[in-house]
């Protein structure tokens, strides 16, 4: 092993922290707390698939391409999970989680375990070439794949009605600004949704996601803190969370329910900085009733600041846009850069 080899495996583990079925609710607390160990938000940035618990087999193959899109040399590991792997590190025990991921970092840069190869094939996910009149895959004006992504439709801004080109999309399983398992349909103009459809609802867990919501404010710091607090009542993160006016950069009345709260209030909520003051009421309110036309921080925003059990409800409840409406019926099956 070289000093330069040796160096590098003092380092920091980069992880990409992909979330299924059964995860601890405390997971990332605890990767919070594990030393050595660095949870990065895109996994271009990351070193090791760490996987939590397990994806259900309709959701493997946004699995394997989130595995894809890791440079090498790469690996991945796999925590409460029944999923199968090639390769992957099984761990147990969580005192085991950052020495374990520390080795396989270290056996990675010094080149005694071989960076895993793909799972799936390097091909677009429309093919292309050859079709259409000038072989790049389009049709008349702005009809076909042109170079594997169907073109950006107009479509009316709700705003203020100007035609814009409006983009539809597949967001999730794998983000890390949405709950685990959820998987939107959105069409968007710029950063405003126009149109919401449910493709897949959020996993079951205990998980609050106050600690998100601090990140989504731009306060990353006072996030991880919350995360490595032993309790939510900690009294030192909440003075710091109320002295941060992240409260107040959110805007009045966003994402409000039929019970009169709103973002702010289930912030409050959520960080442990008031008590339960109000019963949440989600019936009969879907996404649709609340992201349509807000911008997309503003829509993080509102689906992080519920409850799981509320989210599930509230997707349960969003109704299936007419296929014409998503941006002019634009097939956006195709579109897979957005999965992680």
């Amino acid at each position: 092993m070289s000093w330069l080899a040796k160096m590098a495996g003092l380092a920091e583990v980069p992880l990409f922290v992909a979330f299924g079925e059964g995860a601890p609710a405390d997971a990332a607390s605890v990767l919070a707390k594990a030393p050595g160990l660095r949870v990065v938000e895109t996994p271009r940035a990351a070193a090791i698939l760490f996987v939590v618990g397990t994806v259900p087999e309709a959701l493997l193959p946004q699995l394997h391409r989130l595995h894809d899109q890791l440079p090498h040399p790469r690996a991945s590991a796999l925590w409460h999970s029944r999923n199968e792997l090639p390769g992957a590190t099984r761990i147990e025990e969580i005192a085991n989680i950052s020495v374990l991921l520390r080795a396989v970092h270290r056996d990675l840069l010094v080149g005694s375990l071989k960076s895993e190869p793909d799972f799936l094939s390097d091909a677009p996910p429309s093919e292309w070439r050859g079709i259409g009149p000038h072989g790049q895959g389009g049709k008349g004006m702005m009809g076909g794949t042109p170079y594997g992504r169907p073109m950006a439709m107009t479509a009316a801004d709700l705003r203020d009605g100007l035609e814009l080109d409006a983009y539809t999309a597949d967001f999730g399983p794998f983000l890390p600004m949405l709950p685990a398992g959820l998987v939107l349909t959105l069409t968007l103009q710029g950063d405003t949704i126009q149109n919401v459809a449910v493709a897949h609802p959020p996993f079951e867990t205990q998980e609050q996601r106050g600690w998100v919501l601090l990140n989504l404010l731009g306060l990353p710091a006072l996030a991880e803190r919350m995360l490595r607090a032993t309790n939510i009542g900690n009294a030192t993160v909440k003075r710091l969370i109320r002295l941060s006016g992240a409260r107040a950069a959110i805007p009045e009345g966003l994402g409000r329910t039929h019970d009169g709260s709103d973002v702010r209030t289930r912030f409050d909520l959520l960080t442990g900085t008031s008590e339960p003051i109000f019963n949440l009421h989600v019936q009969q309110i879907g996404l649709d009733d609340l992201l349509i036309g807000l911008e997309w921080h503003e829509a993080m925003l509102v689906l992080n600041s519920f409850d799981n059990a509320s989210l599930r409800a509230i997707c349960a409840n969003t109704s299936d846009p007419e296929p014409d409406t998503m941006a002019g019926g634009m097939d956006h099956g195709v579109h897979a850069g957005h999965m992680s």
